[in-house]
């Protein structure tokens, strides 16, 4: 099973936590990131995910590998959206199985915090205004600013 994913489809938390179930484990915590109407000011009427996916999902795969070692978890699966999603659904989702609740909701964190982090993922925002704004992942932003000389004016770090 990869422990990191994209997906163009609505995300089902049901069916994703059914992936983890494991008589090992005693305790299952998730995360589900949903799209809320409003960023900064501004009434937000929907988004659009892109990312860089071959990159994605090695480095999100090594954000939840590190999560399980760190906090000795053995099921953990985090599942983004791509595409244009409106509001209330689920933009990402997080799940994390293990022996004892405290290092499932510390892995949970982990995981969710280093994803928006790390991973090469812009998100569009659509305002009621009719305007719209590019939003990039907080650590690739240098990297798009530094490197992109056709697109880096609209990407800005968010956090």
């Amino acid at each position: 099973m990869s422990t990191f994913r994209f997906t163009s489809t609505p995300i089902d938390g049901g069916a994703l936590r059914a992936e983890l179930i494991d008589t090992h484990c005693g305790g299952f915590t998730c995360f589900e990131g949903w799209v809320r109407d409003h960023n900064e000011g501004q009434q937000v009427t929907h988004l659009e995910y892109e990312a860089f996916e071959a990159l994605g999902v090695r480095e999100g795969e090594r954000i939840v590998a590190e999560a399980c070692e760190r906090f000795g978890v053995t099921q953990a699966l985090c599942v983004h959206r791509l595409g244009d999603l409106q509001l209330r659904e689920i933009a990402v989702w997080v799940g994390v199985a293990a022996a004892h609740r405290d290092e499932a909701f510390k892995a949970c964190r982990y995981i969710i915090d280093e994803v928006k982090h790390r991973v090469p993922i812009w998100k569009k925002e659509h305002y009621v205004s009719g305007d719209s704004g590019w939003v990039n992942c907080e650590r690739c932003a240098t990297h798009a600013h530094d490197h992109s000389h056709a697109d880096h004016d609209h990407h800005h770090a968010h956090g």
